[in-house]
């Protein structure tokens, strides 16, 4: 993972063509990158995050940003009630219950 400006990059590694191609992730726009080299790979990135930006501006649109931290997730409602009555039990906001179960299921 490669981060710039707020913006975040995915990189694979293809064997047969000897390249490291990457992408921005998080955006509807498409941004990508590649480079034969860990240096011409972060050099890749950076300029297409910087032309992106120029782009924007040049067409008046604001830039989209990667991951904001907030999504929007569907669960049952009885699943629901479950995590929001423990929350409450244990004096934290739902928010901040499931942001840890989350942060722990991944660490």
């Amino acid at each position: 993972m490669m981060k710039y400006k707020g913006y975040i990059g995915h990189v694979e590694y293809d064997d047969d063509a000897k390249i490291f191609h990457g992408e921005v992730v998080g955006l509807s726009d498409i941004i990508t990158f590649q480079g034969k080299s860990v240096g011409e790979l972060e050099e890749a990135f950076k300029g297409s995050v910087d032309d992106y930006l120029v782009w924007c501006k040049e067409r008046g649109e604001k830039p989209e940003k990667t991951f904001s931290g907030t999504f929007n997730l569907r669960i049952p409602p009885e699943l629901h009630a479950k995590l929001a009555l423990h929350a409450k039990t244990i004096g934290v906001s739902l928010n901040s219950y499931v942001t840890e179960k989350l942060r722990i299921s991944i660490d």
